[in-house]
This record gives C-alpha cells, structure tokens and sequence, in this order.
C-alpha cells in the first residue's frame, strides 16, 4: 500500500506502535502501518491527533486535506524535504532568467502535447464512430506542435497561445469520447457542472499534490514554476509538472466512464455542482491507485533534469560570488 485514503465521516485518527488508528463514529477501528504510507488522502469532517501528522512527516508521507461535500482541497503536509538549498537557489535563478523560463515552459508544453496526441490516437483505434472529430482534434494537436518547433524560447505569450490552441482542438475531440447523457461540453471547474469534470477535477487535484510531494521530496520549491508565473497560494511549479500527467489522466477518467466503473447513480448535483458519491469514490481510489503508477514514475523523470539545471545554475551563481555551494570562500 502506498496511498490511503481515509473517507469516513467523523473519524477520529491517532497513531500508536508505528500506526496509524483510524476510529469510525460506530466504534470500530482499523489500523495501517505508517512505514507502508507514502501519501494519505483524507477527505470529510474528521479529527486528526498530532501525533499521527507528526508520525507522517517523520516518515516521510505527504497528506492532502480535501474538505467540504464538494471535497476541495483545504491543505497539504508535505514530506520532509531535500537538504540541499543550492537546488532551490538555482531553481530561482533559471525562474528570473527569461531564456531558461521559457525553454523549461516550452519543454512541459511539448510533452502534454503529445500525451494529447497519444491519447486521441489510442481513442482513434477503439472509436470508429468518433473518427472525425478525433482524427480533426488530433490534427490540431499537431499543428500546435509543429508550431513549437518555430516559437523562441523567450516567447512566453505566444506559448501560451498554441498551448490554448491545441487544448481547444483536444477538448473538441476529447468530449465526443464520452456519451451525451453525461452532458459533458468541455472543461468547467469551481464547481464541476457534470460528471466526466467531477471526475476530472479529483484526478487533477491528486495529480497536482503528487507533483508537489515530488518536488518537494527533490528539494523544489513546489511555488516557483516556469510555464506557471509564481501567485499566492498556488503550487506554480506542481502546476507545471502535472501539465505533461493530465492526458494520463483523461485517459484514465475515459475509461472509468466507458468500462462503466462510473455511471451516472454515483452523482448527486448541489446546485450548479456535480457531485461523487460515496461509492462511486471508492471506485475511483480503487482504480486511480492501480493505474497512476506509470504517471508517477513520468513525473520523477521528468523532475530529475530540473534538479540537474537548479544545481547547475547554483555552481554557476557561486563561482561568479566566488563561494562554494557549502559557503566556503574559493578567493580564501
């Protein structure tokens, strides 16, 4: 087990011998090893004990906090994170050079790109009925990519533009991959209006705080992004990472609703939102941990290089100061 997922009503969660305690409102108890955690998910009202959070940092296991019925992310506990502060250092340096910026951008849009591209294909071979407007969108897709091919570094606007260019040729393509019942339109967010952005928006949001842990645990700044411009109270740089992970994850939401592991009885509506229930979020967590394990392999390669340039920007920042990154003087 790597992820638990506590979504009990009035819970109350401590730690004794190594685990943690998990107390339902009726009494009974079960219990999870904290070394087998890397990650708790918990979502509704619950009491969680101090010295169960403290168990989960000292372990090294990341928490996110998703509260209220439409089950919103309220916080998060990192792990503890990589000693090396030379490596934020030079993450902040590639940040402010407006060249590096933007080939880093560059780089995260052409891998969601062709993710996108990978997807619509796959869609291509299981949806005949579907062969215009997938074969139109995946040609989009294209074109934006080729487009990238001719776009400087530097030019952080005009990537935004071909990235907004192929989401909308995608999401044209994408939205026809689902039945009509599910009235589904394309991406719509605080609240999702529909099931299939029900879904999404979970999937987004478990894949945003897996970016966060990771870069975190690499010893990122997970706020200093790069095709993401840094804004309070956002996680720039896991807004980043996720970016090439989200057609990993559409794909994954397509087949909950076309397997039928999702149907239509496992939402309710609260107004203008579109709400999971119960059941059919246990279906997710069941299928999100089994399938997410390649996406988060991706997102540890795809951190590594970033890693490499932050220490090698701080080498270059403290041979022009004329200090080592361990501060000794090298004019000394």
């Amino acid at each position: 087990m790597t992820t638990l997922f506590l979504d009990r009503r009035d819970a109350t969660i401590g730690h004794e011998s190594g685990a943690l305690s998990v107390r339902g409102a009726d009494g009974t108890l079960w219990r999870a090893p904290v070394a087998a955690l890397e990650r708790v998910v918990l979502r509704g009202p619950a009491q969680l004990a101090t010295g169960a959070i403290a168990a989960l940092h000292n372990a090294g296991c990341g928490l996110l906090v998703l509260s209220g019925r439409r089950g919103e992310p309220a916080g998060q506990l990192l792990p503890r994170g990589h000693a090396d502060a030379a490596i934020r250092l030079g993450q902040l340096s590639l940040a402010l050079d407006s060249s590096a910026r933007g080939a880093i951008a560059a780089t995260v849009v052409r891998r969601k790109l062709l993710g996108q591209a990978t997807l619509l294909r796959t869609a291509l071979a299981r949806r005949a009925d579907r062969r215009y407007q997938l074969t139109r969108g995946l040609a989009g897709v294209l074109d934006a990519l080729a487009s990238l091919r001719t776009t400087p570094p530097a030019d952080l606007p005009r990537l935004s533009g071909i990235e907004g260019a192929a989401a909308a040729a995608y999401f044209a393509a994408f939205v026809t991959m689902f039945p009509p019942s599910l009235d589904f339109a394309g991406r719509n967010r605080r609240p999702p209006r529909d099931p299939v952005n029900a879904v999404l928006s979970l999937a987004y949001t478990l894949g945003t705080f897996e970016a966060a842990r990771e870069a975190w645990a690499a010893g990122l700044d997970p706020a200093i992004g790069f095709l993401h411009a840094p804004a309070p109270g956002r996680d720039s740089l896991a807004c980043d990472l996720v970016e090439p992970l989200r057609p990993v994850l559409d794909r994954l939401v397509w087949r909950l609703f076309a397997d039928e592991v999702l149907r239509a009885g496992h939402f309710t509506r609260d107004g203008e939102a579109c709400l999971l229930g119960k059941a059919g979020r246990m279906a997710f967590y069941a299928a999100w941990e089994g399938a997410v394990g390649p996406a988060r392999r991706a997102l540890r390669r795809g951190i590594r290089p970033l890693v490499a340039a932050a220490r090698d920007r701080a080498r270059l920042s403290y041979a022009v100061l004329g200090t080592s990154p361990e501060g000794a003087s090298d004019a000394a």
